[in-house]
């Protein structure tokens, strides 16, 4: 009878991936329970790169910086312009289960710069993802919006979402970005880099 035959190294390899699985697992459920008390793994949770700089797309190192994040403050256009203030603000808004606004707010920008070509095939994704009835990440849009958006979407053009993609705006300024300037993780970051500059 044929059986599956593993070497021990096999065994000790296989073993190391379980055993890392379930670290990983451990980790993660520490992290969740750590939101919010333990500041300094939870702001490198929110933004990764206070301290070592990520790689943007133009391959530069970027500091994230108190200076932009209290921008971040002045207005919402500063706070979307900034890659940085998008992320942050996405880790606020999955914590409010109402991350699908920005989501679909940046598909929006990205479909504007699509080549006409590619255009069908977009419009039908940020559709079926954001804006039909049964949608997985549904924006909160009335039902006549709906219906317009969703024949714009049939004949797409660069403009097919902009009336959706305004509502949205406006909601998230109105409603989620006066709770995220006064939120725990927008000021305990805005404290920990003013206080790693007066060092």
């Amino acid at each position: 009878m044929p059986g599956f035959f593993f070497s021990h190294n096999n065994m000790t390899e296989l073993n190391g991936k379980e055993d890392c699985k379930l670290a990983e697992g451990k980790v993660h459920k520490k992290k969740q329970k750590a939101f919010g008390t333990d500041l300094k793994s939870f702001l490198k949770c929110m933004v990764p790169h206070i301290e070592s700089g990520i790689k943007t797309s133009n391959s530069r190192n970027v500091m994230l910086s108190a200076e932009e994040v209290i921008q971040w403050s002045q207005s919402f256009e500063k706070l979307l312009a900034s890659q940085s203030g998008q992320g942050v603000f996405r880790e606020f808004l999955k914590s409010e289960f109402s991350e699908e606004n920005i989501e679909f707010w940046l598909a929006c920008e990205d479909y504007k710069k699509t080549k006409s070509d590619h255009l069908h095939g977009k419009a039908e994704r940020i559709y079926e993802e954001f804006v039909q009835s049964d949608a997985i990440r549904q924006i909160n849009i009335d039902y006549q919006m709906r219906e317009a958006t969703a024949k714009k979407a049939q004949d797409p053009t660069h403009t097919s979402f902009d009336e959706a993609q305004k509502t949205v705006y406006i909601l998230m300024e109105r409603d989620s970005y006066p709770r995220f300037l006064k939120s725990k993780s927008y000021l305990n970051l805005l404290n920990h880099l003013q206080t790693n500059t007066s060092k």
